[in-house]
């Protein structure tokens, strides 16, 4: 600010016109870079925009600048769309900065709540940060190759269990098997995590497997019974990489099975309680 005619023009917020440069050269800042282009007049004019200086236009010509009233008016006109333009380029660029870090800042409160349900229900530790990945690459495998909605099954992936939060311990947590009344309870978690998510603008493209990954494909799942193609794409996918990784895991009831075991189980229940092409697309990736 205040350096050379461009700086003097910002400083003052206002016009200025040089005539022959050639007698002025010593005031401008930039002399030497511009001696090869033999300029001669020259105009500058600020960048205004909500009362802040954005910058400044500069016009040269090889010529003595001749100001009249009507090019001056030009030139203010030209120089006042120009400083809308970067201050709406910054506008935009601070606030896909802001989006991003938003973004950013919602992904990692999701993760810490799949930390969170682990830390609550110790037989799926690990469970919430591995099928996520899988899920994602399996959907790609299956054509879905948006971003927005990959992301969406990320995070779907993720919340999966959210809805255990509303499970009380005593039955959550409970090392037996569970009797009827246990059951008709714990199968309402998809239906308290659809809740939950529905309140959430964010995170409402995202409740498919929250919601819906209990669902089998011969309709006989719960919350409420979908059947084949009724079951969402992504939930369906979902529900063969969660039954992989989970009964992989060692659980309190059970001994984890063999890799062997779980592709002969998947296998055996393709187009019974999975969807076929999710269980063919699952092996063409992972083996």
């Amino acid at each position: 600010m205040g350096e050379g005619f461009a700086g003097r023009s910002a400083l003052l917020r206002c016009p200025l016109h040089i005539a022959d440069m050639r007698i002025e050269s010593d005031s401008f800042s930039r002399s030497l870079l511009l001696s090869g282009e033999e300029f001669i007049g020259f105009s500058c004019v600020p960048l205004i925009v909500r009362q802040e200086v954005k910058g400044v236009l500069e016009v040269f010509s090889r010529q003595e600048a001749q100001v009249s009233e009507e090019w001056l008016r030009f030139l203010e006109t030209l120089a006042g769309q120009a400083a809308i333009a970067v201050d709406n380029a910054e506008l935009l660029d601070g606030l896909q900065r802001s989006n991003v870090e938003l973004a950013r800042a919602y992904d990692e409160t999701i993760e810490g709540w799949s930390k969170a349900l682990e830390l609550r229900d110790l037989e799926t530790r690990g469970h919430s940060q591995r099928v996520p990945d899988m899920t994602v690459a399996l959907a790609q495998r299956m054509g879905i190759n948006d971003e927005e909605q990959l992301l969406h099954i990320r995070r779907g992936a993720l919340l999966h269990d959210i809805g255990k939060m509303g499970i009380p311990d005593a039955i959550l947590l409970k090392a037996g098997a569970l009797d009827a009344h246990e059951w008709e309870i714990m199968r309402r978690h998809p239906i308290y995590a659809n809740e939950m998510l529905a309140t959430i603008p964010f995170l409402r493209p995202a409740r498919a497997i929250p919601y819906c990954h209990h669902e089998r494909w011969n309709g006989s799942g719960y919350p409420r019974g979908l059947k084949g193609e009724d079951i969402p794409l992504e939930a369906r996918i979902f529900a063969v990489v969660d039954v992989w990784d989970a009964l992989r895991s060692e659980r309190p009831y059970r001994p984890a099975w063999s890799e062997d075991e779980v592709r002969r189980y998947l296998s055996e229940q393709a187009g019974k309680l999975f969807d076929p092409q999710a269980v063919s697309a699952f092996f063409e990736l992972f083996g």
